[in-house]
């Protein structure tokens, strides 16, 4: 704009331009007026003078205004400064990871007059590396989970309502009760019961967790949490319990053999969570109670019982609208990339060690050397 307008200034020797004109007005009236502007520069220079000492003092109390509002009213500005970084917060992941499956779990029998609820390990997903199984179990007695064996993976049993009675060969006995978990890993061999401990309905999650090949045959061993021991934490009308991994900057004191996260979130009307999940581990959510929006803003609601398996991106968002408290799980872990070959309650790499967990159960070796004088009471 500058270059455009620089002709114009450049012909101002010509008397027919009015920039020129005015100018040379300008010039010859000031050579007449002198004497006037140097009593009115005079003039405001005592004025100026005689008035700087007010506008110090002006300042000056302006300054002890401010100071004294820092001290008065820090909350306030403390208040604004938490709610900007909660906004910052809650921005979307730059990936979101999206529901790229949908599944129903639907009643069906297990154990001995049990119900379950199957998502991860029926035909829709027959399995999620790590993942092979989750069951949102349903038993009262005399039904349950009587004296069966497992090898090469984990069994995660979370409580959500009632009580369940676990006893092992090894003599190993205890009761979880609602909101406790029990991490067991059972290695190279277990044989246990799991028997409701209560009267009515007993309900709960248990989810399979496989163990890479070098681990399949170590000896078992357990993580037990009380629910008072499990760690919490609440933000902005979510509440999360981890059983596994880090949510809101808490982390659960549970070792994973396997690297998993795994959290049980409340969302109440109005919420919106924005959950990290590491790059490149397969995660999934199953909804518990209620409903809401999983993935993206203007995806359709999912709804109880209904099983989302995730893309690949860096968290997951979910947004809470309206109606009743939105409760699920989140599970992710970092795949094993090995070979799954999976024989009833064993998990190994290949035939040969299916065959092979067989026979060790039936002649009692390898880990069950136990089995054949055991049963539960």
């Amino acid at each position: 704009m500058l270059r455009q307008l620089l002709p114009h200034f450049s012909s101002s020797s010509s008397s027919s331009s009015p920039i020129y004109s005015l100018a040379r007005l300008t010039r010859q009236s000031s050579s007449r007026r002198v004497p006037l502007a140097s009593r009115k520069t005079s003039s405001s220079s005592r004025s100026s003078a005689s008035t700087r000492p007010f506008l110090c003092l002006a300042l000056f109390l302006l300054l002890i205004l401010v100071v004294t509002a820092l001290f008065l009213f820090p909350p306030a500005i403390m208040s604004s400064s938490s709610s900007s970084s909660s906004s910052a917060a809650s921005v979307p992941f730059e990936r979101p990871r999206k529901v790229v499956k949908k599944v129903l779990s639907l009643s069906q029998s297990e154990g001995d007059g049990a119900t379950v609820r199957r998502s991860i390990g029926r035909h829709e997903v027959p399995n999620l590396d790590p993942f092979l199984l989750l069951d949102e179990f349903s038993v009262s007695k005399p039904a349950g989970f009587p004296d069966h064996p497992h090898r090469g993976f984990e069994t995660v049993t979370y409580m959500l309502d009632g009580a369940f009675t676990h006893q092992d060969f090894s003599g190993r006995k205890g009761t979880i009760r609602t909101g406790d978990v029990q991490w067991m890993t059972a290695g190279r061999g277990i044989v246990h019961s799991e028997m409701p401990a209560a009267d009515g309905v007993q309900k709960g999650l248990q989810l399979w967790i496989n163990l890479a090949s070098k681990d399949k045959m170590i000896k078992p061993r357990y993580q037990e949490l009380e629910s008072k021991d499990i760690s919490q934490a609440e933000k902005h009308g979510v509440k999360v319990r981890i059983i596994a991994g880090e949510a809101f900057g808490v982390r659960s004191p549970v070792y994973t053999r396997t690297p998993t996260m795994y959290m049980d979130f409340t969302m109440q009307p109005g919420s919106q969570l924005h959950q990290p999940i590491p790059e490149g581990w397969n995660a999934f959510v199953y909804i518990i109670e209620g409903e809401g929006v999983f993935g993206r803003e203007g995806a359709a609601p999912a709804s109880a019982h209904h099983c989302l398996v995730l893309g690949a991106g860096d968290g997951l968002s979910v947004w809470k609208r309206s109606g009743a408290p939105l409760r699920f799980v989140l599970a992710a872990g970092q795949p094993l990339n090995e070979l799954v070959v999976q024989q009833g309650p064993f998990v190994m790499n290949s035939r040969a060690q299916i065959k092979k967990a067989m026979e060790d159960y039936y002649y009692g070796r390898n880990g069950f050397e136990k089995a054949s004088q055991w049963s539960s009471t």
